[in-house]
């Protein structure tokens, strides 16, 4: 009788499907795509919008019917272009046109060209002169300098919410405080609550200020002691509680802004588009790396200090 054989069969080979190689894009997208990143494109659509917001700005001089018949063609010559532009942006994605909404200045541009045709919108109606008004806001994302403007006040609106709200604490308190110190002497500053907060409002600008002081002077010199309080509160600590908010809202977007170009994509998309969150991932890296670079410079000078 045989032995058993020692040799194991070879176990079963499985074969993996060769990967299918991505279509490379069309004529028409690379074609879009070499437009769209295109400086000269850039401009020709800042020129089209500054000479859309200069027939804008025509308009409220009322022309004759000649030129407002000129003016409507202009508008849909804008609108035409406008158009054109939006259909470029897109086909440049190919086979993502999706990608297109993924920033919302592209949004923005999206919602402001095509609110122009829904129906009923026609003539000189007040939403649609609002509608080409806003394009001329389009403007804002071709400034690097305006976009970061912008973005800082986004991402400041928390901050000055919490600021409004202890505002208007601020207000209510002294205007209860001025309703009982000056509401029967003078009425129309302090009669009512919302009267005494208007003028509290206003008193922010302190142009009112020595009126009031003096009004107050002549009820009694205690009055004074509530009038410096409320500008040291409001005049001083409040405002430079706002301007902090905004300063550090300005260092943030500016830190997105200059990681825009060097974003990417951290997440687990895997569709190779910067986005916001990308960016900040690098800004917190190149703030974690500044800190590192300034605490070795730092022990770096107190070892040669001490070698000395």
């Amino acid at each position: 009788m045989s032995p058993p054989s020692t040799q194991a069969s070879a176990p079963a080979q499985r074969t993996v499907p060769a990967a299918v190689p991505a279509a490379p894009p069309s004529r028409v997208v690379r074609w879009s795509a070499a437009i769209a990143q295109s400086h000269a494109f850039e401009v020709a659509i800042v020129v089209a919008v500054g000479a859309n917001a200069l027939v804008l700005g025509f308009e409220t001089y009322r022309p004759p019917g000649s030129a407002g018949l000129l003016l409507r063609a202009l508008e849909w010559v804008f609108r035409t272009i406008f158009v054109t532009e939006i259909a470029i942006r897109i086909l440049a994605h190919g086979r993502r046109p999706q990608d297109f909404f993924r920033h919302g200045w592209n949004i923005f541009d999206f919602v402001v060209i095509a609110a122009a045709f829904i129906p009923g919108l026609h003539g000189d109606s007040a939403a649609l002169r609002l509608i080409r008004i806003a394009r001329v806001v389009r403007l804002v994302r071709f400034s690097p300098g305006l976009r970061t403007i912008v973005t800082a006040l986004l991402r400041s609106i928390p901050g000055v919410g919490g600021f409004l709200a202890l505002a208007m604490v601020t207000l209510y308190v002294y205007g209860m405080a001025g309703w009982l110190l000056f509401g029967e002497r003078y009425p129309e500053e302090y009669g009512t609550i919302g009267r005494a907060a208007l003028t509290l409002f206003v008193l922010l600008s302190l142009e009112t200020l020595p009126d009031l002081i003096e009004q107050g002077m002549d009820l009694s010199p205690w009055t004074l002691v509530y009038y410096i309080s409320y500008v040291l509160i409001t005049a001083n600590l409040l405002l430079n509680i706002l301007i902090a908010v905004i300063v550090n809202s300005m260092e943030e977007a500016r830190h997105l802004e200059m990681t825009r170009g060097l974003a990417a994509d951290y997440d687990e998309d895997g569709d190779g588009v910067p986005d916001e969150i990308d960016r900040i991932v690098i800004s917190q890296r190149l703030d974690a790396l500044r800190k590192m670079i300034s605490d070795l410079e730092r022990d770096l000078r107190i070892d040669r200090d001490d070698r000395r």
